[in-house]
């Protein structure tokens, strides 16, 4: 049963704009926490950004902040990734994540947070 399925990747040049989308199962997205990770080829799997769903409350990594925005949209269940002024550095496959939670907080943007991994989607950025 797929929980998350991101859609939205592509190539651009660099200074160029995507958008990511994350559409949750029900269940998943009624936990509040979610967030995106990249991995780039060679690299460990990070952090970009975080979103709790009720408050809207968000977090990004100090390496897109100002650049991308975390959104979401409760009517469908949907997270999105905004990413602007694209770099090359910024290739990498993006996923998608169910966070952790409790409290009406969200856990921090760490892979042993994760709950629940999407399939990725592939961003490429050129020169």
């Amino acid at each position: 049963h797929v929980q998350l399925v991101e859609s939205g990747g592509g190539s651009v040049p660099a200074g160029g704009s995507l958008r990511l989308s994350c559409a949750a199962s029900t269940y998943i997205y009624s936990r509040k926490c979610m967030g995106w990770f990249r991995q780039a080829p060679g690299k460990e799997r990070e952090g970009v950004a975080r979103i709790h769903t009720g408050s809207g409350t968000t977090y990004y990594a100090d390496s897109v902040k100002g650049r991308f925005t975390i959104s979401q949209d409760n009517a469908k269940n949907t997270v999105y990734l905004q990413m602007n002024s694209l770099k090359p550095e910024d290739t990498a496959m993006y996923y998608c994540a169910a966070v952790g939670g409790r409290g009406g907080y969200c856990y921090t943007l760490a892979i042993d947070s994760v709950n629940s991994w999407g399939q990725g989607t592939q961003v490429t950025v050129s020169t």
